[in-house]
């Protein structure tokens, strides 16, 4: 390649750091668009820069992509992927096969699996730490230099973002109950079992259901259990882990998504349900293909 032109070179050389790049903005922005974003804008600044003066490529772009996500988790302008609530903006789904209990503590042991779950507990400084350190084995010197920060402050932040997700790695193991009571649930909704579903409805639970009509919540074990019909009805489809939270995701005929169920249960009840029946959300979304 000595005779490539010079700008090809460095292209080919930035493509060639693209995925690490990648794989860092995600991991601390939770949001495939924030975290291309924020590559590209590598990119443009690389393309501004005398390469060959950069003796270190691969560590000056991850230090640049650092900054960058570090600027948009402090201006708050991310779209994290995370959070279970009544919007479910950019879910994470992915298919769940019934893993044995252990199984499911080794998969919350993945540093990917147990980010995404506590990503919003997380402060920018500490998510940037976290992943810098403990994914992609950055120094913490080099870490503090994104942060602005000392190195020994530096390792106290990625401390404590640690014990967080270790915190989540134990709830994993609580994942088997929480399928268990999930899959009491749904029989019980489709067949209108009122008093079974009192048993495992939250006296406060919250049923928001995402329609191309609109949005519509209902607050209320007995309000709730009035109408699990619905949820019962559009539940005839495959285990799902939604945002690390039991669901249930469907398909038509044709491929394309029906509907996505997603739970949050606490203390043996469910407290949280959210229907998506919406085709045009539904269609939005990174959803797993039809099994």
């Amino acid at each position: 390649m000595s005779g490539a032109h010079p700008a090809d070179r460095i292209a080919e050389a930035f493509e060639a750091h693209r995925a690490r790049l990648t794989a860092v903005a995600y991991r601390v922005l939770g949001s495939h668009a924030d975290a291309d974003d924020a590559v590209q804008e590598a990119w443009l600044r690389l393309s501004r820069q005398d390469a060959g003066a950069i003796d270190n490529l691969g560590g000056w772009l991850t230090t640049v992509v650092g900054r960058i996500s570090l600027d948009l988790l402090r201006s708050g302008r991310t779209r994290p992927t995370v959070p279970l609530d009544n919007q479910l903006p950019e879910p994470t789904v992915t298919l769940d096969d019934g893993p044995t209990p252990e199984a499911l503590v080794t998969l919350g042991d993945s540093v990917g699996m147990a980010l995404l779950t506590v990503l919003d507990s997380l402060g920018p400084d500490e998510r940037l730490a976290f992943v810098l350190h403990d994914v992609f084995a950055v120094p913490h010197g080099e870490i503090g230099t994104i942060l602005g920060r000392s190195t020994d402050a530096t390792k106290m932040l990625t401390s404590r973002a640690r014990r967080k997700v270790r915190a989540v790695r134990h709830a994993a193991s609580d994942r088997q109950q929480q399928r268990e009571v999930v899959g009491a649930f749904l029989p019980a909704a489709r067949e209108g079992r009122f008093e079974r579903l009192l048993e495992v409805l939250h006296p406060d639970v919250e049923f928001t259901v995402h329609t191309p009509g609109g949005r519509f919540v209902t607050i209320g074990a007995t309000e709730v259990a009035g109408r699990a019909r619905l949820a019962g009805g559009a539940a005839h489809g495959h285990a799902a882990i939604v945002n690390g939270r039991p669901g249930v995701i469907a398909w038509n005929e044709d491929g394309t998504p029906l509907s996505l169920l997603a739970f949050a249960v606490a203390d043996g009840r469910i407290t949280e349900i959210t229907a998506v029946v919406d085709p045009i959300e539904l269609a939005l979304m990174d959803l797993p293909d039809p099994v």
